[in-house]
């Protein structure tokens, strides 16, 4: 008898690991350390319910996987059972080089490393561990496996990943309008010619696909609360590591120290052993815990700031339709630096001016496609006469500013 293990879980309800190795992938400490990394960052400042995991989403998106693998199969596509294997363990892994809070990492202490970077280290590693068992899963990840369908179910416009965060962030977050109907889009899915493509009678859950997606990103992704809570956090490290530069003993622990300490580059990420080690040490518990204590630091910029994250007293957005002019910016730099009584160069911590973009829908790049019964394919563009293309193609953009200190609160003015 097959052995397995069921995990329930509250979207999809049982989920089975098969024995071997896609358990002890699950099982392994990179996978395990996921745990400790929410899957919406600091979306909780909006959301409350959004405390759920990578590790979590990384179940869902293997469950779904095993869901595409066994419809494509019935539908008559020959899949061998070592690439279903592989491309599970791929999806399982695909999220495995993240660090704490989402992305925070890659715009502070870590410069010009992706989490996808990180996360095939970590899968070249493991595969190292478990003596090339991974090889086949890492070509899917890296796309360089003939079956290129088998890659779009990994990373693609409805690959397995989108489609479970899509179903999870909506039910933790209870925003509906994201609740997509992911069995139903998969039990759609079929390949032609080496391409994913989708039953026509499903062009309708993609359309809804589509159009969740890009209100997951206008209410949650990218919701203005938590835009300005992330870019606090970004300052805080800023001015931590600015002070770990002047030599100011800072309490944090080890692996964090050690990126607040020196300054990490692509290269030197690559080929320092200890970069990689001392990043997989890294959990979300790191930040709060040196947030905790910076906020009764004496530096008065890093214990505003920290001191805000730890209270929620978080920026204060505010919508313009016009980016932030240097000579407003300035303004509110002095009127800052005047509040706070510190430094002009110290201030600017409490301003934010960057550029926030996101692309819904792009053809060109994976391209979702309609079959026909006839056996002609169409672009969803085309296909769909419902949706406007164009529309859901634009790119979601936004820049940010903030101040308004002596009020404990911030002004963040988003422009797009």
């Amino acid at each position: 008898m097959f052995e397995r293990k069921i995990i329930n879980d509250p979207v999809f309800g049982f989920i089975n690991i098969p024995k071997g190795l896609l358990y002890d992938l699950v099982r392994h400490p990179l996978l395990q350390r996921l745990n400790r990394i929410k899957q919406l960052g600091l979306s909780s400042v909006v959301y409350p319910g959004a405390q759920h995991t990578r590790f979590q989403h990384s179940l869902g998106a293997f469950h779904l996987m095993s869901e595409a693998i066994q419809q494509l199969t019935a539908k008559g596509n020959f899949i061998f059972d070592s690439e279903a294997e592989a491309v599970m363990a791929a999806i399982l892994m695909h999220d495995i080089g993240h660090g704490p809070f989402s992305h925070v990492l890659e715009d502070t202490i870590v410069q010009g490393v992706s989490h996808e970077d990180i996360s095939l280290m970590l899968m070249e590693r493991i595969n190292k561990e478990m003596n090339g068992q991974l090889t086949l899963a890492i070509q899917i990840f890296k796309d360089e496996y003939p079956k290129r369908f088998l890659h779009q179910l990994v990373s693609g416009q409805l690959d397995m990943d989108r489609l479970d965060y899509l179903r999870r962030d909506s039910f933790y977050t209870g925003v509906t309008e994201g609740n997509i109907s992911s069995a139903h889009i998969i039990k759609m899915l079929d390949v032609k010619d080496d391409h994913l493509v989708v039953e026509s009678k499903g062009i309708y859950s993609i359309e809804n696909f589509l159009t969740a997606r890009r209100l997951m990103y206008w209410q949650v992704y990218l919701h203005k609360a938590s835009v300005a809570y992330e870019k606090m956090l970004i300052s805080t490290l800023l001015r931590a590591k600015e002070l770990a530069s002047q030599g100011v003993e800072l309490f944090v622990s080890p692996a964090l120290k050690f990126f607040l300490y020196k300054d990490v580059n692509r290269e030197i990420f690559y080929n320092n052993p200890e970069c990689l080690e001392n990043f997989i040490q890294l959990d979300d518990n790191d930040i709060w815990t040196a947030l905790k204590v910076w906020s009764a630091h004496s530096d008065k910029a890093l214990s505003t700031l920290s001191l805000g994250m730890i209270n929620r007293n978080i920026f204060k957005v505010e919508i313009s339709s016009d980016p932030i002019a240097e000579e407003r910016k300035k303004e509110l730099t002095l009127q800052i630096s005047e509040q706070l009584d510190i430094p002009l160069s110290e201030a600017r911590y409490f301003i934010s001016t960057p550029s926030i973009e996101k692309n819904m829908y792009d053809p060109a790049d994976d391209s979702i496609d309609i079959l026909y019964k006839d056996g002609s394919i169409k672009n969803i563009a085309e296909a769909s006469d419902m949706l406007n293309i164009s529309l859901l193609s634009k790119k979601v953009k936004s820049t940010t500013c903030a101040t308004n200190v002596c009020t404990s609160k911030y002004k963040i003015f988003i422009t797009g």
